[in-house]
């Protein structure tokens, strides 16, 4: 036990170090450089040797390489991983093109929608994405203009509004002023200032009356409109229409006195048929 804790080692003097099979580190061949990681699965997979499924997220000990290739001087890396059913090799490279990762053998990725080749994101040329990164920027560019546009109105606005109140508080300081003014004279002054005010607007209103009258009867030229009176001929004077006697007052007509014999009866004599041009059917008795 405490040989093992020594510093140091017996080597005897025929010992010879060539004659170990062991290939010192620094000898060694370099390859690529490999190293153990802990990770999950970035997509979902099938096996292709027992068809195991494996969802995305599922943790692996995996080891990884770090290839040659380069992306825009992004360094791309290659993941090995076992299967969890058949412990066949699975292995897979990020894809930093198209900020992905893409499966190179042991497995096959799951189809998913917003992956589909139809949509043409994940198969652009560069050209077609600096394109669609061009058109982005002038979206934006635009934007940040309408906005600049916007606030410029905006403080256009409040400027207008500011104005506006200063102009009316200037008039209210006005009429406090003039009200303080009325304040300290007699009441009388103020009186006679309020008719002398008045008597001005009653003579405004009438000279503004007459020359609407002016303007009224004026013709265009400025000359002004005259009535021409046409004299009517002299009618015959009317004859005297006998007045009957419904037109007379009641207090004109006069009524016979009564007599004796206006109220006997008198017996009206018949007028035969053939005055009146009737026959007289002849009787059967």
């Amino acid at each position: 036990m405490s040989e093992r804790k020594v510093l140091t080692k017996y080597y005897p003097p025929d010992f010879d170090p060539s004659a170990i099979g062991r290939t010192p580190k620094h000898l060694r061949k370099q390859g690529p450089k490999v190293i153990t990681v802990r990770l999950m699965a970035p997509f979902p997979m099938k096996c292709t040797n027992c068809g195991e499924y494996i969802y995305r997220g599922r943790k692996f000990n995996a080891r990884k390489q770090t290839l040659e290739e380069k992306y825009l001087n992004i360094p791309i890396y290659r993941f090995f991983i076992r299967c969890t059913r058949c412990s066949g090799e699975i292995t897979f490279r990020t894809d930093p093109k198209n900020m992905d990762y893409e499966c190179e053998k042991g497995a096959k990725r799951n189809f998913e929608p917003w992956r589909d080749s139809k949509s043409g994101k994940y198969n652009e040329t560069e050209e077609e994405t600096l394109d669609r990164l061009e058109r982005e920027e002038n979206a934006e560019h635009e934007q940040q203009e309408r906005d600049k546009m916007a606030e410029l109105e905006e403080k256009m606005h409040d400027s207008k509004r500011e104005m506006a109140i200063a102009d009316a508080l200037d008039e209210i300081r006005t009429r406090n002023a003039r009200i303080a003014r009325n304040e300290g004279k007699d009441d009388e002054a103020a009186l006679d200032s309020i008719h002398e005010q008045v008597d001005e607007s009653l003579l405004q209103a009438e000279r503004e009356d007459e020359e609407a009258a002016r303007k009224a009867f004026m013709t265009a030229n400025g000359e002004r409109i005259k009535r021409i009176v046409e004299e009517e001929e002299e009618d015959p004077v009317p004859t005297a229409a006998p007045v009957s006697a419904q037109s007379k007052p009641a207090a004109s007509i006069s009524m016979p006195p009564p007599s004796s014999t206006s109220f006997s009866r008198v017996k009206k004599t018949k007028k035969s048929g053939n005055l009146l041009g009737i026959k007289k059917k002849p009787s059967l008795v």
